[in-house]
């Protein structure tokens, strides 16, 4: 570890007595080490330097905000859940979930990260049941989140989970690119290929300056839909908010079993 790493850990460590300040604290000794003044950051983010200063101080940034923050750095905001291993089976979350290994005894998942992809991973979309079948069918070729990671391979397997009242895993699909750009430019470029209506669209990106576009190619339906009750009862499998990340073995299940099933 070099000296400047040692430096960039202890800035970002939290300790129990240090809680309640530990935010503004991290970013201003982030700042020092990146070589920026407030005032060069304030113009980074088109602000005054005195919200940079009360940033600074305070130890309840916004996740939004603190991503600017970073981002104006030059760096990526990263947020994970931890868990030992007795936590993560005490929590039961199960084999449809793909944990990344940290260390000998300590499983991480990812929260927030647009920029994060773990490579060699597909993943599984939850897509209400109106927007799922024009996927599937191909007339929709465009999928809208309101966060996705950004540097998602080419060739992405996605995985379409239908949400209520289908509850059921119906089909798989490509992700050829993924697009980071302000809302307005969705709709612009996108509006028709997403098949979304502007009012449900608005409601959709709600509070958000920017989104993501995922390209989608390829989709093919399952030859049978994998029901919620199959999926939990053999997988361990919640459906996602927004995404997931497949394990290996829901993975080979979705690619090998379930594609050569027939009614």
């Amino acid at each position: 570890m070099s000296k400047l790493d040692g430096k960039i850990i202890k800035a970002v460590r939290v300790s129990n007595t240090d809680l309640g300040r530990i935010v503004g604290k991290s970013l201003k000794t982030l700042r020092e080490l990146a070589g920026l003044t407030q005032q060069e950051v304030a113009a980074r983010l088109k602000m005054g330097r005195a919200k940079i200063s009360e940033i600074e101080r305070r130890a309840d940034v916004q996740i939004s905000s603190l991503q600017k923050y970073v981002e104006a750095l030059g760096a990526t905001l990263r947020i994970d859940a931890a868990f030992t291993r007795d936590a993560l089976q005490a929590l039961k979350i199960q084999t449809a979930f793909d944990p990344e290994l940290h260390d000998d005894d300590q499983l991480v998942f990812p929260i927030f990260g647009d920029d994060l992809f773990r490579p060699k991973r597909d993943v599984v979309l939850s897509v209400r049941p109106i927007y799922s079948r024009q996927l599937i069918e191909g007339k929709k070729t465009i999928e809208l989140r309101r966060r996705f990671p950004i540097s998602a391979p080419r060739g992405t397997i996605a995985y379409i989970y239908s949400t209520s009242p289908v509850q059921a895993m119906i089909g798989s699909a490509q992700i050829s690119d993924v697009l980071k750009l302000p809302i307005t430019e969705i709709w612009k470029k996108f509006g028709k290929l997403a098949q979304i209506d502007k009012p449900d669209f608005n409601a959709y990106f709600s509070g958000l300056d920017e989104g993501f576009a995922l390209k989608i190619r390829n989709p093919r339906a399952f030859t049978r839909p994998i029901d919620l009750a199959e999926l939990r009862t053999r997988f361990g499998f919640e459906p996602p908010q927004s995404y997931l990340y497949a394990s290996p073995v829901l993975r080979t299940a979705l690619q090998d079993e379930y594609s050569d099933v027939s009614n």
